[in-house]
């Protein structure tokens, strides 16, 4: 293996490259092929925490990654309007609450709950309790024992801003870059990709491929013709608008998302500006309809004209196929509502790194890469399907085909565990944590017949005073925190932008 060649740039290719030129220190060559004519799909992204360990892989300075982002901090996504109209919960990163000898906390808050005696769900985490009263802080790792040690954060920020950050990033690192729109792919006898050719004619050799061309699939589909798994019947939406507006404070730590009536908007504060969205159903609501909708949801001047996206939710049946690996749209489309896009770009670059092959690819080591992006895109799915199935919202065609449609049998399976005593256990390494399910699940009113049975062993008063300790303690660290917009404008404050 000598030479690896990354078509398409954005923030699938450059955080590919970035990758490869720290880690493998020119060991291969790594080069990257983009058009500036083919735009890219560059809007607010909202990320997870999971991203602070790509970051860290790059040993990036997080203050200046921010600045050079117009990046803000997240703390959770607020769901409003999922479970029914008027109805809004959280869903946090970290901890809830803490353990109680065998038992996870929510446990003790079903029980409680069921005799209306505990607060909401949301005051029994750090992290739901300070976005809402729009504070923040970094974890303090040296207050193990107090919710502050236990913060978890991830970010918002330019996608544009965080490609370019990175293309600097990983040109430092050896990467090259050439300029050039590709025209045609040759192949070798065998059915493997042996080069790229460029409109000018340049012709571009390499070893292996990874294909970041978006949407269109060059390498992957195009030419491999390695097909596509449609989940459409699970994930309905299938079009997507994003129009930036001007920022307005307060500057939350969240992510927005909004269920409209055949789909649902995002919103996401940066520093200079707010991103929005809209993720909906072109089986029940026409282009032009949505686009007002859109629009007329903007807390903010309108800054562009909407970018306008359409897809099919769902993954290619084969990411790794010869010696082309897909890496961002070119792998699938899973719908943002979780905030998973750049998570499933770096899990894809990481996963390939681990599992890099010499120049003779052997079939094990494409089955098991495969094999392992399979079982985290199913997982992830299944999430999100969570969110539109466990619904009451009865006031529209589009709310009443996903309150009863069928679900994934790994989806109904976890529904049915979580139901009977409130359990749910997290799978291998599948991305979202029991945490997150148990969020998820009780924000959208699946709350279970009972609780563990082993809550017994505690008396209604000593659960009362366990979950009252929980909250007092978080009121108390949520007090003494700085508004997240203090905070940002202290560790990472961007240029303005003109």
């Amino acid at each position: 293996m000598r030479k690896i060649l990354i078509v398409g740039g954005g923030s699938a290719g450059w955080m590919t490259a970035a990758l490869m030129g720290k880690l493998f220190q020119g060991l291969y060559d790594v080069e990257l092929v983009e058009s500036e004519a083919i735009g890219t799909v560059g809007v607010g992204e909202a990320t997870i925490p999971a991203i602070k360990k790509y970051n860290e892989l790059l040993a990036l300075d997080e203050a200046e990654f921010m600045q050079r982002t117009q990046a803000t901090f997240k703390l959770g996504i607020e769901f409003v309007d999922w479970l029914k109209q008027g109805h809004t919960y959280i869903h946090a990163f970290g901890v809830i609450g803490q353990d109680w000898e065998w038992l996870r906390c929510h446990h003790y808050w079903l029980r409680a709950n069921e005799r209306g005696r505990a607060r909401d769900f949301s005051a029994y985490s750090i992290n739901c309790a300070a976005a809402l009263k729009n504070k923040f802080m970094r974890a303090r790792p040296d207050m193990a024992d107090s919710p502050i040690g236990h913060i978890a954060h991830a970010f918002h920020f330019d996608a544009s801003l965080y490609a370019k950050y990175l293309r600097s990033f990983a040109e430092q690192h050896g990467v090259k870059r050439t300029e050039g729109k590709i025209l045609d792919v040759e192949m070798h006898d065998n059915g493997d990709i042996a080069a790229v050719r460029l409109e000018d004619d340049r012709r571009i050799e390499a070893d292996f491929f990874i294909d970041c061309s978006g949407f269109r699939a060059l390498l992957i589909e195009q030419t491999l013709k390695t097909g596509y798994e449609d989940w459409s019947h699970w994930l309905p939406c299938d079009r997507a608008m994003a129009v930036p507006c001007t920022r307005t404070d307060p500057l939350i730590p969240l992510t927005r998302s909004t269920a409209r009536e055949s789909g649902w908007q995002w919103r996401i504060g940066l520093q200079h500006r707010t991103g929005n969205g809209l993720v909906y159903s072109s089986r029940h609501i026409d282009d032009d309809s949505a686009e007002k909708l859109l629009l007329s949801n903007l807390d903010g001047e309108q800054l562009a004209d909407p970018n306008k996206l359409r897809f099919t939710a769902g993954k290619r049946r084969k990411m790794w196929n010869r010696n082309c690996v897909a890496i961002g749209l070119a792998a699938g489309f899973l719908e943002p509502l979780e905030s998973t896009s750049l998570h499933l770009v770096q899990s894809a670059a990481i996963r390939l790194v681990r599992l890099f092959p010499d120049r003779a690819t052997d079939q094990a080591t494409i089955e098991e890469f495969n094999r392992q992006s399979d079982f985290e895109w199913e997982r992830i799915r299944d999430f999100i399907v969570l969110h539109y199935c466990a619904t009451e919202r009865d006031d529209s065609d589009f709310w009443r085909y996903c309150r009863t449609m069928e679900l994934p049998d790994t989806l109904q399976r976890k529904i049915d565990l979580w139901k009977s005593n409130g359990r749910v256990f997290r799978e291998d390494e599948e991305l979202f944590s029991e945490e997150s399910w148990i969020q998820v699940f009780i924000g959208q009113g699946v709350i279970p017949r009972s609780c563990d049975p082993l809550v017994a062993i505690k008396s209604d008063a000593q659960i009362e005073q366990f979950l009252g300790n929980i909250a007092a303690t978080i009121d108390r660290c949520v007090d003494v925190m700085p508004s997240h917009s203090d905070f940002v404008q202290k560790f990472c404050p961007a240029e303005p932008v003109s």
